[in-house]
């Protein structure tokens, strides 16, 4: 706030003498905005130079309880990602340690920059195909010019260097441009198209084009049935049973809740466990059957060069960079968009924020080092990092381990790789890829917040489907934008109308409110809002809640809850081989909360929607974060008011989120459409109950006099003065229920 000379000062010298009179102008000058950026240019420029290495916040604090669970997840991910791995290689029409040189420079490099602790670097199914086709249409125009595995590096050092320079930059938020929607219509066409790309591979099939549209190649595969080949045996028994043990073992678990992480582990090593089955058949079946060319008769990978066999500085050829620079787009925009995707679900899902800037620095880092060692294109996957996470990581320090694996791997057990069955990596990938698809609950959660983002997803489906990857992607991100201008360009208005209403415990008393005169209960004539209680918080956001300014929303609201109330636990109580990785709090014995006796204990949010028109799923979802967040940190269930929800639709989604219907937090969706699914996760969305139905509260103003709010849904109120006396009654009732727990004889709890 600005002082009152600082006032009388801007009030002097904005105003200039034209002929007799004054005329107020502009006072903000460049050199007031450059004074606003950065009042000391020196001590910002080291915290920016300190911000580009996470690992230094978080490294000095490490210690033996976070020990042990990075051991176990750092091994398990490392033996998962080393049949991966190969397996995207071939995906990639790259020899398999291509995938072994991008999964270890991936987890080693990573831990360096990463923010979050969860997601695993390396390469993955959609990233692998997209290098496949730059391949195949680089060899198209330009036959014999350069090798394969010489394109893919170059596209790994450009895409690499571009995504770094963006993080550098600080322009990470171009990411929030692209919704979830989108993210997800796109990686659910992929994965479609990856699962039918390599049922040939599975069934021993040639003959046909599998980099073809997905549509063509489901059809070949169904002509070219009568020529299926041994293959089909190693790689449909491979297939089966990934799920078979995985569903068995989901099942015991839940029968047996006690071995519930025994089970867990056991499903884990699904991978490993077949592909070893596999190769010790393949070698029993093809030893003896080499024939007088060199041929097996079955499709299997031969030799793999041991260790690393091209480190060296990468040769950038200016010829090949021209010849791929129309790739280098979509290349980019998937390298960046499903590691960021992923990192925020893994992020909300286990209580932490990640920083998109230097999420992009971590992958940009990663993949131009890698060009050192002969990798191509890594970014984050979706399947090693849910494994990551549910292993129970603690600290990017793990990835430290899964390199160690994967180097294991490169010197010792590539002779055993010899005689890997191909069919069974392509069953390693299907297995992998179908937990990419939208479940139908996620789709419908697209249609239930939004539906015309619901148009968007399916639309890049199809096309995806239909036609390419890239053009699945260019057609969700145009929607998307055409969507978002359409809105911004034309928002929404209405023509109000007096009306009287009658206060319920007074029916003498009457107010008069403005509301829309043919539309939904709308905004009230400008009132003077007054201050609430200490404990609660009053916000407008004067915008459409949509994907790109959601994360402003989430961030003010986060930031003066942290600023201006206390923490609802004593972190100082708190070992700190128990505390969260990235949020070390004070140091053993040092109450924060002591300095801070006069702040209040957070209770209620009261939200202003009088200037919001529309809300997407994006915005729903960061309403959600944003309770998530504010809830840890008062260390109990906060009231959400609502204030002149103006559309049907707003309240529809909000009851999609779990907001308005007075029920906690705990029951409510901790994600309402994640880009991928989550298994073994918390829960993602709930059906509304019976009574908050959205007909129930699409009813119109009444004249009658009963109530505008439906009773199903308490937290939305007509007008901004009652959502605050709400929050006001509920902190008052609040105290005294604390009140008398303290002053009960014989409790010994006490007041945080």
């Amino acid at each position: 706030m600005a002082s009152s000379s600082t006032f009388t000062k801007a009030k002097s010298f904005g105003k200039r003498v034209i002929g007799e009179s004054e005329h107020p102008v502009p006072v903000v000058s460049v050199k007031d905005w450059t004074r606003n950026l950065t009042q000391s240019p020196a001590r910002d420029a080291l915290r920016y130079v300190k911000s580009l290495f996470p690992i230094f916040g978080w490294i000095t604090r490490y210690n033996f309880g976070w020990l042990s669970g990075d051991v176990v997840a750092g091994l398990t991910v490392g033996i998962v990602v080393v049949p991966q791995s190969m397996s995207y290689a071939q995906i990639a029409t790259l020899p398999t340690q291509y995938g072994l040189y991008s999964a270890f420079v991936g987890v080693l490099i990573y831990c360096l920059f990463a923010t979050s602790k969860d997601v695993s670097i390396g390469p993955v199914a959609v990233m692998s195909l997209t290098v496949s086709r730059i391949i195949a249409s680089v060899n198209e125009h330009h036959p014999d010019v350069w090798s394969g595995p010489q394109i893919a590096t170059t596209v790994a050092f450009i895409c690499g260097f571009i995504v770094l320079g963006i993080g550098i930059l600080r322009i990470g938020w171009l990411v929030e441009f692209i919704p979830s929607p989108a993210v997800s219509g796109f990686m659910t066409g992929s994965a479609i198209n990856i699962v039918a790309g390599q049922v040939p591979g599975l069934l021993g099939e040639t003959g046909f084009n599998t980099r073809d549209s997905t549509y063509k190649v489901i059809i070949n595969c169904f002509k070219f049935l009568p020529v299926t080949k041994m293959d089909a045996a190693f790689g449909i028994t491979g297939l089966v049973s990934l799920y078979l043990i995985r569903i068995g073992c989901d099942y015991l678990g839940a029968r047996y809740p006690r071995r519930k992480r025994l089970f867990f582990f056991l499903s884990v090593f699904r991978n490993a466990f077949v592909i070893v089955i596999l190769t010790i058949a393949s070698w029993l079946y093809c030893r003896h059957r080499k024939s007088k060319s060199g041929k097996y008769p079955i499709k299997i990978l031969q030799t793999v060069p041991r260790g690393f066999q091209h480190v060296g500085p990468p040769v950038i050829d200016k010829d090949l960079v021209s010849a791929i620079a129309g790739e280098i787009p979509v290349a980019t925009i998937i390298l960046l968009l499903e590691h960021i995707a992923i990192s925020k679900s893994f992020g909300r899902l286990n209580g932490y924020k990640i920083n998109p800037n230097q999420e992009l620095i971590a992958i940009g880092v990663t993949n131009t080092i890698g060009t050192v060692f002969g990798a191509y294109p890594a970014t984050g996957s979706f399947s090693r990092s849910a494994l990551k996470s549910k292993s129970g990581v603690r600290t990017p320090a793990a990835g430290i381990l899964t390199a160690i694996v994967v180097i294991v791997a490169l010197y010792g057990l590539t002779p055993a790789f010899f005689w890997i069955p191909s069919a069974g990596l392509s069953g390693v990938v299907i297995h992998a890829v179908a937990d990419l698809v939208a479940s139908p609950k996620q789709v419908y959660s697209f249609w239930r917040v939004s539906p015309l983002e619901f148009v968007i997803w399916a639309a890049a489906v199809l096309v995806t489907v239909f036609s390419t990857i890239e053009n699945g992607i260019y057609t969700s991100i145009c929607a998307s934008l055409a969507l978002l201008l359409v809105r911004i360009a034309h928002p929404r208005g209405y023509f109000l109308g007096k009306v009287t209403l009658s206060e319920q415990r007074n029916p003498s008393e009457t107010r008069e409110v403005y509301v829309p005169l043919k539309e939904r209960p709308g905004v009230l004539s400008p009132v003077k809002v007054v201050p609430p209680l200490p404990g609660v918080i009053v916000y407008r956001f004067e915008e459409s809640v949509l994907y790109p300014n959601t994360s402003l929303l989430n961030d003010a609201l986060v930031d003066h809850v942290k600023k201006h109330t206390r923490r609802g636990i004593d972190m100082s109580q708190i070992r700190m081989s128990d505390r969260p990785w990235n949020d070390p709090g004070p140091k053993p014995g040092q109450d924060e909360n002591a300095e801070n006796l006069a702040k209040p204990v957070l209770h209620a949010i009261v939200l202003d929607f009088s200037g919001v028109s529309h809300i997407d799923t994006t915005g729903v979802q960061s309403l959600i974060d944003t309770r998530t967040e504010v809830e840890r940190w008062a260390n109990k269930n906060v009231e959400f008011h609502f204030a002149t929800v103006l559309s049907p639709w707003i309240r529809r989604g909000l009851i999609a989120g779990g907001f308005g219907i007075g029920s906690p937090s705990s029951g409510a969706p901790t994600e309402i459409a994640p880009v991928v699914p989550y298994r073994g996760g918390r829960s993602q969305i709930r059906e509304p109950s019976k009574a908050a139905d959205i007909e129930a509260i699409e009813e119109s103003l009444q004249a009658d006099g009963s109530p505008i709010v439906p009773e199903d849904t308490p937290f939305f109120h007509f007008d901004l003065t009652a959502a605050v006396r709400a929050a006001e009654a509920g902190l008052g009732a609040d105290r005294s229920e604390r009140s008398s727990i303290i002053k009960s004889p014989g409790n010994a709890k006490t007041e945080v």
